[in-house]
C-alpha cells in the first residue's frame, strides 16, 4: 500500500466511488480510496432501492438531483462506462385534500426549477401502474425524468473509470484513525499502514460519525434500519410501471425482475447497525403492500433483505469542508438519498475542492447550519 497520496477518501460505496472519478477527471492525481468491506458498494449502495427522482420539497435537494439526473443520463458519455437508468418516473399517490394542497405547492416549486412534474388525475395514474388500488386516490404528481437505476452498475462505473484515471483503492482496508498537525491533517491510519495526506474525504455512509469521531468532529449521521422486499415474477407488470409512492401508508414499490419490489420506512425504528430481517417489519411492508395493490395477494416473496439509511436530524446531506478541520470535508447523510445524488454529489465536491467553489451553491447543507440560528431545511417526512 502507498504510503502518501493527495487525497484519501474513506467509504467505497457509490458516493465514494462517484468523488474520486469527477476529482480525477478535473486532473487531481494521487486519490486513494480506502474500503473495509471485501467488496466496493456492499454497504448501504447495495442495499438500496434504486430510486432516482427530482420530486423533493426543498430547492437544494431538487437542484442536486437534476444535476444527477444529468449525470446519469449522460454517464456512458462521461465515463465510458455503462450505465442503466430505466426513466419510467416517479408516482406520488395522493389521497387526501391537505397531502394535495402540499403537493401541488411543491409541484409548482419543482417546475420552477426545472423539473418536468405534472398532476395526474386517478385514470392516468392507473394507465401507468395497472392494478394499483385507485379509488381512494385524488391525483398524484408524476415526473418522467425520475426512475431506477442500478446501483452496482453504477457503482462499479464510476470505479472502473476511476482507476482507469489513476485512482487506487483499497478493498479490505480500514481506516482506523486520522492524525493532524495542530487543526491540519496530515495522515490517515490504516489497519495496513499510515497514508500521509493533506485531505480527507469522509464518504462512510452509515458510519460517518465514526470517522468524525477520528478528528473530534461531531457528525450528526445516525443508521437506521430499512427493509425490503420483492415479490415473484408477475405476468401484469408492464414496461413503464414507474416507482409508486403511496405518501398516506408510506409504500413504496418499483418493478423489479419481472415482479415488483416493495419497501417502506418505519419510523419507530431505533438507531443501530442491526441488519437482521426483522419478520414483523416485513409483514407491515407486505399489509400496506396489500391494500394499495389487492390483487398482490397471489404473488409470492422471492426475497427480503435489510440496509442502513444514513440519517441527519433534518434528512438532508452534510457536504463541505468542516471549519474546525483544515482538509477534512464531509459527504454524509443522504437520509436514505446518497444512490440518486451520488452524481450531482461526486461533481459537486470535485468542484469545491479543485475550482475552489461548486456550480451549485452547497451552503445550505454545510455541517454549520446544526449550530448556528438557520432557518430549518427539513424535507418533508411523506415524501421519504
Amino acid at each position: 500500500m502507498r504510503n502518501s497520496a493527495e487525497c484519501v477518501i474513506i467509504g467505497g460505496g457509490i458516493i465514494g466511488a462517484s468523488v474520486a472519478f469527477h476529482l480525477a477527471k478535473m486532473g487531481m492525481k494521487d486519490i486513494v480510496i480506502l474500503e473495509k468491506e471485501m467488496f466496493l458498494g456492499a454497504g448501504a449502495t447495495g442495499k438500496c432501492a434504486g430510486g432516482i427522482r427530482a420530486q423533493f420539497s426543498s430547492e437544494i435537494n431538487v437542484k442536486i438531483s437534476l444535476l444527477s439526473e444529468d449525470l446519469f443520463e449522460r454517464f456512458s458519455e462521461d465515463t465510458g462506462e455503462e450505465g442503466i437508468f430505466d426513466q419510467v418516473g416517479y408516482c406520488f399517490l395522493v389521497t387526501n385534500h391537505d397531502d394535495e394542497q402540499v403537493f401541488q405547492g411543491l409541484m409548482k416549486m419543482q417546475q420552477d426549477l426545472g423539473a418536468p412534474v405534472e398532476w395526474l388525475k386517478p385514470d392516468e395514474i392507473s394507465d401507468l401502474a395497472p392494478n394499483v388500488r385507485i379509488d381512494d386516490v385524488i391525483g398524484g404528481t408524476f415526473c418522467k425524468k425520475d426512475g431506477i437505476g442500478d446501483p452496482h452498475v453504477f457503482t462499479q462505473g464510476y470505479v472502473t473509470a476511476a482507476r482507469r484515471l489513476g485512482v487506487e483503492i483499497y478493498e479490505e482496508t480500514k481506516a482506523t484513525g486520522i492524525e493532524k498537525n495542530g487543526d491540519k491533517v496530515t495522515s490517515v491510519v490504516t489497519d495496513k499502514g499510515n497514508i500521509s495526506t493533506p485531505l480527507v474525504i469522509n464518504c462512510a455512509g452509515p458510519h460517518a460519525k465514526e470517522i468524525g469521531e477520528m478528528v473530534g468532529v461531531d457528525i450528526p449521521v445516525l443508521p437506521y434500519k430499512r427493509q425490503i422486499s420483492t415479490t415473484s415474477p408477475l405476468s401484469w407488470i408492464p414496461e413503464h410501471f414507474p416507482m409508486v409512492v403511496d405518501i398516506a401508508s408510506g409504500l413504496y414499490c418499483h418493478k423489479e425482475s419481472g415482479g415488483l419490489l416493495l419497501g417502506w420506512a418505519d419510523k419507530n425504528t431505533a438507531p443501530g447497525f442491526d441488519q437482521s430481517l426483522d419478520p414483523e417489519y416485513t409483514d407491515e411492508i407486505l399489509m400496506r403492500a396489500l391494500d394499495r395493490i389487492p390483487i398482490l395477494e397471489e404473488a409470492g416473496i422471492a426475497t427480503s433483505w435489510a440496509g442502513l439509511y444514513e440519517t441527519t436530524p433534518d434528512h438532508h446531506a452534510i457536504l463541505g469542508k468542516v471549519p474546525e478541520v483544515e482538509g477534512f470535508l464531509c459527504a454524509n447523510g443522504f437520509s436514505g438519498h446518497g444512490f440518486m445524488h451520488a452524481p450531482g454529489v461526486g461533481q459537486l465536491m470535485a468542484e469545491l475542492i479543485v475550482k475552489g467553489e461548486p456550480s451549485i451553491d452547497i451552503s445550505p447543507l454545510s455541517i454549520t447550519r446544526f449550530a448556528e440560528e438557520k432557518e430549518e431545511i427539513r424535507e418533508e417526512q411523506t415524501v421519504i
